[in-house]
């Protein structure tokens, strides 16, 4: 497969993903460049085809690493929120929903991306991957670089987390239109 056929098939799921993690569509978009620099020169070296997939999001997510190790010695390379209008937000998941639809749900998402957005780095990356992006144990095991039962205590260990922020920082419940509301609770000082 040539590099532009790998671009076309992987840019924007390595950009939505690499949106999840910076949360700054702007910063995603040369993350992700990087991203595709670094498999184009390192193309001859993959082996495996079939893994080719965990290759890219492994390049990615070592750029996001990479981004944040530089960013604790220059805190001015955060930007604080997610465009609305990046994959990240929308995730792509809804079609033709009528506006009223559309606007809950991407309340709920942004709500959700906000909650997940306090999980720490690594707790963070094997949600996105594995619940948002939908790959496999094994996927995720290879864009780490560690062993599937090793992906799977993270993944188990991120979703408790998460599960914990959700409890303390959200009331959810059905309303009339059997539509499920995340409010915020109020903060108590």
């Amino acid at each position: 497969m040539d590099f532009g056929e790998i671009y076309d098939r992987h840019y924007r799921p390595v950009r939505t993903f690499i949106a999840a993690l910076v949360k700054d569509s702007f910063l995603a978009e040369d993350l992700c460049q990087e991203t595709f620099i670094r498999v184009r020169d390192h193309l001859a070296e993959v082996r495996d085809q079939a893994r080719l997939k965990s290759w890219v999001f492994s390049i990615a997510h070592n750029v996001c690493r990479d981004h944040f190790r530089r960013a604790k010695t220059r805190p001015e390379a955060w930007a604080d929120g997610l465009d609305p209008e990046s994959p990240a937000a929308g995730r792509g998941l809804v079609i033709d929903l009528l506006p009223q639809q559309e606007l809950e749900r991407r309340q709920m998402s942004q709500c959700v991306q906000d909650k997940i957005d306090l999980l720490p780095e690594g707790r963070r990356t094997v949600l996105v991957l594995y619940d948002i992006m939908g790959f496999s144990h094994q996927e995720v095991a290879d864009v780490l670089r560690i062993e599937v039962g090793a992906a799977k205590v993270r993944l188990h260990r991120a979703r408790r987390s998460f599960q914990k922020i959700l409890e303390k920082d959200c009331d959810f419940e059905v309303d009339g239109r059997s539509v499920l509301v995340c409010e915020p609770k109020p903060n108590r000082t």
